[in-house]
């Protein structure tokens, strides 16, 4: 055996082996396994793994817009017209956020942390100066008063004698920052005189910030990468009592802060809010990509907030059988001291029409009033999100407050806010170094067929070549025994003469002539 043919001998039992093993391990998919093993223990919550500082302190920054509405014919809206608004804002504040008081519950089954969120504005980023900008909405706290005294005629006649004396009207014209951050109600100071359990201040956001909302208690993950981040309790509870259902009152998925590794398309996203006093559900919407992470984008989709005709799930959201509103909206009153406080997205996006038709100045936009999370799906890391959700108040006729006869129920918009955040540029860098990492393990089997490929291929042209080669030998041998035959015919020995001649030195010679020569 030549060395040539060993050699074709050698690549191809190489090539065999490289596509068998390659094949093998890419229908048994062994190294996706490990890889995808290897992401379910090193995504936890406990100390030392990969990302428990950054769920500590996220390090990408969070932006918190706020825009308000600031009514335009208030007189005119009091008498029965149509209520005109025009959107102010942003007003932008840099939201810092962490988790405090973090320790480990249940032999690192669980976490407990308490959410600290502070705000510091951004004039850079905001239209005008909070503390000057004012805005002409609805007087919140009157209309809270009026909604928790109804019923008494008694306790209505008060209210409405200390709205006289207050000069509390059903609007009011106060500063962003009041309206954010809080001020003194002079309606509920008066009350408070009287019920010490009354706060004075009001303000929208007033108590929110440098402050918490309770303690939290999360899965680990460690025992069910599934269950990376749920919410086990809030606040000591594992259910709420809000709502009129258990379904209702579950509290289900994550805090929005952190999301399993290994998502796929098919499933659902769920989040419990505390703004909401409940939790939502997302689903699939498209595929994106975010400084190069590819991600998944899911959305809430309309049925979240439909009404219960749309939704008989929804049912266990009505306060009373006759309090359920239409799609679109979440009367959160039950949470919000039995205040009129109604949730929806911005500009009454996915809700009924009839809600934006009702109110001159909305303009409902999928690019500016949707809420989405993009996240990767192999590691679960937000990438960009904004969430997007507005304030109303239900103005509606009232027994006991003659003023009211005039109003036409509506639901008032008062501000809408949007806080988003895009992954900074370090953790990208960390996000795509892991991916590489994970691509390239999960694929090792396909470089392996790859090497499989490129060895088939050199044996091919090492038996192409030797077949030609081989063709060349049989080609030459057989021409060169064509001639030797044909000389073998054409010549003969014969001698020079009759006689042979004696040369005394070289002795007898003879003479070669051809057979056909005379």
């Amino acid at each position: 055996m030549t060395r040539r043919s060993c050699a074709i001998y050698a690549v191809g039992i190489i090539c065999a082996s490289l596509l068998f093993v390659g094949i093998g391990l890419v229908v048994s998919q062994v190294f996706r396994t490990l890889m995808h093993n290897r992401l379910k223990k090193e995504i936890v919550l406990v100390e030392g793994s990969r990302v428990f500082e950054s769920w500590k302190t996220p390090p990408p920054p969070v932006y918190m817009e706020y825009f308000f509405f600031t009514v335009t014919n208030v007189d005119a809206f009091l008498e029965g017209a149509k209520p005109e608004v025009k959107q102010v804002g942003p007003y932008t504040y840099r939201e810092y956020r962490y988790k405090d008081n973090v320790s480990m519950v249940d032999s690192k089954r669980m976490v407990s942390a308490y959410n600290i969120k502070s705000f510091v504005f951004l004039r850079e980023k905001s239209v005008g100066d909070p503390a000057v900008d004012k805005i002409t909405t609805v007087n919140i706290p009157v209309w809270a008063v009026m909604n928790k005294v109804t019923g008494s005629f008694w306790k209505s006649s008060m209210a409405s004698m200390m709205m006289t004396s207050t000069k509390s009207g059903f609007f009011t014209t106060r500063t962003v920052d009041e309206l954010l951050w809080g001020y003194e109600d002079p309606l509920l100071a008066r009350i408070a005189t009287s019920s010490p359990e009354v706060e004075k201040v009001f303000g929208l956001m007033y108590k929110k910030n440098g402050t918490n909302n309770g303690e939290f208690i999360y899965h680990t993950g460690v025992q069910n990468y599934m269950d990376y981040g749920r919410v086990e309790t809030w606040q000591g509870q594992s259910q709420l009592t809000f709502w009129a259902s258990n379904q209702s009152n579950s509290i289900n998925g994550s805090d929005g802060s952190a999301f399993h590794p290994l998502l796929n398309k098919n499933e659902r996203i769920y989040i419990f809010t505390p703004d909401l006093c409940r939790s939502i559900h997302m689903e699939f919407e498209k595929d994106v990509e975010v400084k190069g992470i590819p991600a998944y984008r899911f959305t809430p989709p309309r049925s979240v907030f439909a009404s219960k005709e749309e939704n008989p799930a929804n049912e266990g959201f009505c306060v009373t059988p006759k309090e359920c509103l239409g799609t679109g909206l979440l009367k959160v009153s039950p949470c919000r001291n039995g205040a009129p406080v109604v949730a929806s997205f911005p500009h009454f996006y996915l809700g009924d029409a009839k809600y934006v038709a009702a109110i001159k100045g909305m303009s409902p936009q999928r690019q500016h009033h949707q809420t989405f999370l993009d996240l990767n799906p192999t590691t679960g890391v937000i990438v960009r999100a904004n969430k997007r959700a507005q304030i109303n108040i239900l103005l509606s006729r009232i027994p006991g407050f003659p003023k009211t006869r005039t109003l036409n129920e509506t639901i008032f918009p008062v501000m809408f806010l949007n806080e988003s955040v895009v992954i900074d540029d370090a953790s990208a860098a960390r996000v795509h170094k892991l991916l590489l990492i994970v691509t390239v393990v999960s694929n090792f089997p396909l470089i392996i067929v790859g090497l499989g490929a490129i060895l088939l291929a050199v044996l091919i042209f090492l038996l192409v070549r030797a077949r030609k080669q081989k063709k060349e030998v049989k080609r030459t041998v057989f021409t060169k025994a064509l001639y030797a035959t044909s000389t073998e015919e054409d010549t003969s020995y014969s001698p020079v003469s009759d006689k042979e001649k004696e040369d005394p030195q070289n002795g007898t010679y003879i003479g070669l002539t051809r057979k056909d020569d005379p």
